[in-house]
């Protein structure tokens, strides 16, 4: 059994180590910090793999803007822990992230209903799809957005170039409309 040797530096010795990108700077950051800032990723972003993916890219862009910390306004694993958490933070707000977690819970509720009955959920058997026409096309392509390409009112207006209000207006009453339907 080979055993590892342990890494550990100074916080003075690490900061300068990391701004002369120095393997043992590498090195040490991961060995003294990888599992804190881990743990702090995971606080936020639940799933374990994309906590990982998180703290790799934290570690590149601690190695990368080190020069950016100052030890006049903090200790150096606080502007760590700062890197991570906002790294994290922007990762649950990315449209990818809300894709993946939309599409795990629905594919894990799709089995279990599968898994109770042998039945299968068809939006286009309930004529939904079909109601959508009815709409005028301005309605039409923002209530696709919204509710079938999981699109936010903001991203939404961001696509079709609109302002929000207007976005928001015309989803209203989109659904205005739809509802007559279920009356």
């Amino acid at each position: 059994m080979i055993k590892t040797k342990k890494i550990f530096l100074e916080e003075p010795e690490l900061v300068i180590a990391l701004q002369q990108q120095k393997k043992i700077g590498a090195d040490a950051l991961y060995e003294m910090y990888s599992s804190s800032l881990l743990g702090i990723i995971q606080r936020v972003i639940v799933d374990k793999e994309i906590a990982e993916d998180v703290l790799q890219e934290a570690l590149v862009k601690i190695w990368n803007s080190i020069h950016q910390y100052d030890a006049s306004k903090g200790r150096l694993f606080t502007w760590m822990v700062n890197v991570a958490r906002n790294l994290s933070i922007d990762k649950v707000r990315s449209k990818d992230y809300r894709n993946h977690s939309k599409n795990q819970d629905l594919e894990n509720h799709v089995n279990s209903i599968d898994s109770q009955r042998s039945t299968e959920f068809k939006p286009e058997l309930m004529g939904v799809k079909d109601l959508l026409q009815k709409l005028k096309p301005d309605q039409k392509i923002i209530v696709e957005l919204i509710y079938f390409q999981g699109f936010t009112h903001v991203e939404a207006a961001e696509e079709l170039s609109l302002p929000l209000g207007t976005v928001k207006t015309r989803l209203r009453m989109g659904i205005i409309e739809l509802r007559k339907y279920f009356k």
